[in-house]
C-alpha cells in the first residue's frame, strides 16, 4: 500500500472516493498519495483533488470530475444527477494548482532536488472520450476516462516518464522532502510565553476591577489594605498614588527595597506629568534627598550598619522632616510593602505631611511577608480592608503557597504548568537551580521571563552584577537578553513569569518561613523549586510539602 495522507480523507463525492481506492490498489509501497492538498498563491486558493508522487517517476496533480462531462468546442461542461449542467475548467484547475504547488515546494529551503518531473492530469471516472480527442491545452494522454481506470497508475507513470527527458525523477529523498515541505515550515509551536501573556491579560483585567475599592474609600484618608501575594496590592498602591496626584495633591509613593523602588519609578515615569507623584522611591533615599547622610554600604552586614539604617538615619530624617518648608511637604503618603517598615520610620513619614493629624495615608501590606526583623506599624488609626483574591499567580502556583498566606484566598489566576520540585541538599541547591535554566529556555521561555532567586547566600552572578552598583544591578531586571539573578529579600513586591527558587539556606532561621513564602509566590506562570524536602517540611509544613509534590 502507498503512503496515504490523510489517514481518513473526507471525499467531496463518491467519484473521488472511487478514484482514491483504485489508486491505493495500484500504487506501490514507496509511492505517496495525498487527498485535498490546498495551496495558495497571489492569484487564488487552489485545491488538488489528489496529489500522486510515484517513486522513480515524478509528481502529478489529478483533477477528478464525476458525472457526465463533455466539451462543446468552447468550454468543458459537467452534469450531475438532479443538477443543471455547469461550465467547468478541469484542465485549468489542474494546471494552475500544479504550478502553484510546485513553486511552493521549490521555495522551501529544505528542498534540494531542483526541478523534478511535475505534471497535471484530469480523471473522468464516469465519462468516455473518443480516441482522437485533443485540445491545444489538453492532449488525449492528459485525460484518463472510465475505460482506463484499471490502468490509472501505469498511465500516470508513463506521462511522467515521457515528460522532459532531462528532468530527474523523484526518489526516496525527494519523497521525504516533499512531505516535509507540505507539512509546512516555521510553524508556531505551543508557546509558553503566549499562555503567560494570556494569563497576564486576564490578571490585568481582574486587578483593574479591584480599583473600585479605591472609589469606595475615596472619603477615607487613612487606610490599610492587606492582602496575600498576588492580590494586586502594588497595582492599587500605584493607582491610588496616581489618583491622588491627579486630584492636585503632592504625593510620596514610598517602599523599602531597591528592586520595588526601581519598578515603581519605571512605571510612574511613563505616566502623564499631572499623574506623577512628587516622590517615588525608597524610604531611605527620601531622607538623603532632604540632606541626611548616605550611610555605610548596605552589603556590610554588621551591627553598625544595621543601627544606622534602622535608627540613626530615621532620627535624622525626623529632624529634617520637621524643618521642611511647606512646598516640600506632602499631602498624601502611599506606602507599598509596609510590613517592611520599622516603628522609627513612621515618625518622619508623618512629620513630612503638611497636616500630620489628617494628611492622607494609604498603606499596603502583607504580614506573612514580614521577612525582616522589624515589627513596625503606623502609630495612627487606619481603616483596615482585606483583599482575599489571588489574581496574579496561576492556580498551580497559588495552590502551592496558599497555606503560608495567613488567610483564605480565592484563586482566580489562570491555569499553567505544574510546580516542579527537584530534591537536593541545600549545598547543591544553587547548582541544581543553574541546571534548570537551559531546559526552560528550550521549552520556549525567554531569558527576560526567568529569574533565579536564592533564599540563603547570593548567587555569584548577582554578586558580580551588584559590584557595579545597585542602579546598574536593577537595570538588569529590565534587560530582555538576560536571566535575572536575585535574592528573595530584594525581590519582594516583584514578579517574573518564571522563577527558579534555590532553597540554599544551610538550616532554618527565624524568618525562613516568610522567605519561603516570598520565594514561592514570585512566579506568575512557572515555578521550579530546588531544595531539601526536609527543609520544606520543617519550614513550610506538611501541607506545603505535599502541594509541592514531596
Amino acid at each position: 500500500m502507498p503512503h496515504e495522507v490523510p489517514d481518513s480523507p473526507r471525499f467531496a463525492s463518491p467519484s473521488e472516493e472511487a478514484v482514491w481506492n483504485l489508486l491505493r490498489e495500484q500504487l506501490l509501497d514507496d509511492d505517496l498519495i495525498i487527498h485535498g492538498q490546498r495551496v495558495t498563491d497571489h492569484d487564488k486558493d487552489h485545491e488538488i483533488d489528489m496529489l500522486v508522487a510515484i517513486d522513480g517517476a515524478g509528481i502529478v496533480c489529478l483533477e477528478v470530475k464525476g458525472g457526465e462531462v463533455w466539451h462543446d468546442e468552447d468550454s468543458w461542461w459537467q452534469a450531475r444527477a438532479g443538477q443543471p449542467p455547469k461550465r467547468i475548467d478541469p484542465v485549468g484547475q489542474a494546471r494552475q494548482a500544479c504550478y502553484a504547488l510546485r513553486e511552493y515546494v521549490e521555495l522551501d529551503p529544505r528542498w534540494t532536488q531542483g526541478r523534478l518531473r511535475w505534471d497535471h492530469m484530469v480523471v473522468l471516472p464516469h465519462s468516455e472520450l473518443p480516441a482522437d480527442f485533443s485540445l491545444p491545452d489538453c492532449p488525449r494522454w492528459k485525460i484518463i476516462d472510465r475505460t482506463q481506470l484499471g490502468q490509472l497508475m501505469p498511465l500516470v507513470r508513463s506521462v511522467l516518464l515521457q515528460k522532459g527527458g532531462e528532468l530527474p525523477v523523484v526518489d526516496a529523498t525527494g519523497m521525504q522532502q516533499l512531505r516535509n515541505a507540505l507539512s509546512g515550515r516555521g510553524l508556531p509551536q505551543r508557546d509558553v510565553v503566549a499562555r503567560a501573556l494570556e494569563n497576564e491579560d486576564q490578571a490585568e483585567a481582574l486587578t483593574s476591577h479591584q480599583a473600585v475599592i479605591l472609589g469606595a474609600i475615596e472619603k477615607l484618608n487613612r487606610v490599610e489594605i492587606r492582602g496575600g501575594a498576588g492580590s494586586g496590592k502594588t497595582f492599587l498602591a500605584l493607582e491610588q498614588a496616581r489618583r491622588l496626584s491627579r486630584a492636585g495633591q503632592r504625593v510620596a509613593l514610598v517602599c523599602y527595597s531597591h528592586g520595588l523602588a526601581s519598578y515603581l519609578e519605571r512605571i510612574t515615569s511613563a505616566w502623564k506629568r499631572r499623574d506623577q507623584p512628587a516622590y517615588v522611591g525608597e524610604f531611605h533615599e527620601l531622607g538623603i534627598r532632604w540632606g541626611a547622610a548616605e550611610g555605610p554600604d548596605e552589603q556590610e552586614r554588621n551591627k553598625r550598619t544595621a543601627d544606622f539604617w534602622e535608627r540613626v538615619l530615621p532620627n535624622q530624617m525626623l529632624d529634617l522632616a520637621e524643618k521642611l518648608e511647606p512646598g516640600h511637604r506632602f499631602d498624601a503618603i502611599v506606602v507599598d510593602e509596609a510590613q517592611d517598615f520599622a516603628d522609627e520610620w513612621w515618625k518622619p513619614m508623618l512629620a513630612c505631611l503638611r497636616d500630620p493629624d489628617s494628611g492622607s495615608i494609604d498603606v499596603f501590606s502583607d504580614e506573612s511577608q514580614r521577612v525582616f526583623d522589624r515589627q513596625g506599624s503606623p502609630p495612627v488609626p487606619l481603616v483596615p480592608l482585606v483583599l482575599d483574591h489571588n489574581l496574579r499567580n496561576t492556580r498551580q502556583i497559588a495552590t502551592a503557597f496558599s497555606p503560608l498566606v495567613g488567610q483564605r484566598m480565592q484563586l482566580r489566576g489562570g491555569d499553567g504548568p505544574e510546580v516542579r520540585f527537584i530534591a537536593c541538599t541545600s549545598e547543591e541547591a544553587m547548582d541544581v537551580a543553574d541546571d534548570q535554566i537551559d531546559p526552560l529556555l528550550e521549552e520556549g521561555w525567554r531569558p527576560e521571563d526567568i529569574a533565579l532567586l536564592t533564599t540563603g547566600s547570593r548567587h555569584p552572578e548577582q554578586v558580580e552584577r551588584q559590584d557595579a552598583g545597585n542602579k546598574s544591578y536593577w537595570n538588569t531586571f529590565w534587560d530582555d537578553e538576560q536571566v535575572f539573578y536575585g535574592h528573595v529579600l530584594g525581590f519582594k513586591g516583584l514578579e517574573r513569569r518564571v522563577v527558579v527558587l534555590a532553597l540554599n539556606e544551610s538550616k532554618p532561621k527565624d524568618r525562613s518561613k516568610e522567605r519561603l513564602y516570598v520565594g514561592l509566590s514570585r512566579a506568575r506562570d512557572q515555578l521550579v523549586v530546588c531544595g531539601d524536602p526536609e527543609f520544606v517540611r520543617e519550614v513550610g509544613g506538611a501541607d506545603v510539602a505535599r502541594r509541592l509534590g514531596i
